[in-house]
């Protein structure tokens, strides 16, 4: 007999099948209980409100874009932070249209979309600490704040990109990391000491 999947992916699982489906905003705590074959208190002890599941989510795509990355001495960071955003967006795609709702819902409810913005806070600066940049001191909160801004001009793209090798976003991407690599601190190989700049001690 098959296992079934722990109540926290039944949750989210269901969750996204009715974003899909019905919108984001239309979707109550008892129909994604019901959907997902609970009670609501079953689901009240595992998520307390649709941000916390929609946080669990984010904790699996970020799990899905961590897994396997590995350190090259000789590999450069931007290109690692590339690899990196990009396995977030492969792990992403089979559930576009459940992200896509969630993301036209938020445009609707600003308030509800600044509730995911730690979330999302903290998935950059994992992503940025996989790729051998510090997250840390206000050097580094900085540059989870851009790679946020450029992760989300480039998640524009993704939704209507509909080439299977997600060209238009990799070029996005690609082209946005350029522009802000030495901002980010992406201009030397992981694990090395930048080189001075003339003029400083």
């Amino acid at each position: 007999m098959a296992k079934k999947p722990d109540p926290a992916a039944r949750i989210v699982d269901a969750a996204l099948a009715l974003a899909a489906r019905e919108g984001w905003r239309r979707v109550s705590l008892a129909a994604i209980a019901a959907e997902a074959g609970m009670s609501v208190l079953e689901l009240y002890a595992v998520y307390r409100s649709k941000a916390a599941i929609l946080d669990g989510f984010h904790r699996r795509i970020d799990a899905a874009a961590l897994t396997g990355v590995d350190s090259v001495a000789d590999e450069r960071p931007r290109d690692r932070l590339f690899d990196i955003v990009m396995r977030r967006f492969d792990a992403l795609s089979p559930h576009k249209d459940a992200v896509a709702a969630v993301a036209r819902d938020a445009v609707a409810d600003p308030l509800a979309a600044l509730c995911g913005v730690p979330s999302l806070l903290n998935s950059m600066s994992w992503m940025l600490e996989a790729a051998g940049v510090s997250a840390s001191g206000w050097i580094g909160r900085a540059r989870v704040k851009l790679l946020l801004g450029i992760y989300l001009s480039v998640f524009r793209v993704w939704l209507s990109d509909d080439s299977p090798d997600m060209t238009r976003t990799m070029a996005a991407l690609d082209s946005r990391l350029r522009h802000a690599e030495r901002c980010l601190g992406l201009a030397v190989p992981a694990g090395a000491a930048p080189t001075p700049q003339a003029g400083t001690s």
